[in-house]
């Protein structure tokens, strides 16, 4: 048996980690209010951002609704669209409602303020004459 003990190593015997709790003095790293405070400073702030975007967005949609309606291509008083009542000529291929007080002439002179007369001939040739009546429409030649 001596003879089996010569050839056994021994087995160093390997030390078991352990764990070892250490106690730190108490030292707060964060310093400020606690986080339920924290939290409840940011929800507060969240809902008033909230209700600003909301009163913002009435008071925007109660400015477009009192904006009149004949600046957002709504018609005027006497039933011309906005952009023709205002506009000093008028283009080719328009719709021209005569009002009290048109004449060929009038009407020529907003078609064509350069030659009137041109567009004149052009109006009586589509019209086929030379009187126009309130509430007419004319497709502007």
């Amino acid at each position: 048996m001596s003879a089996l003990a010569e050839f056994v190593e021994e087995v160093p015997t390997v030390a078991e980690p352990y764990l070892r709790l250490v106690h730190s003095p108490q030292t707060t790293w964060r310093t400020g209010p606690a986080l339920a405070v924290r939290r409840s400073a940011r929800r507060r702030a969240r809902r008033r951002r909230g209700r600003a975007l909301a009163v913002s967005g009435v008071i925007l949609g109660i400015a477009i609704l009192s904006w009149p309606g004949h600046a957002l291509g709504g018609t005027t008083g006497t039933g011309l669209p906005t952009d023709l009542a205002t506009s000093s000529s008028l283009a080719s291929g328009m719709v021209y409602v005569v009002q009290p007080g048109d004449t060929i002439d009038s009407i020529a002179r907003l078609a064509n303020p350069v030659d009137p007369a041109e567009a004149r001939q052009l109006l009586v040739r589509e019209l086929r004459s030379a009187v126009v009546v309130p509430g007419e429409h004319v497709l502007v030649p």
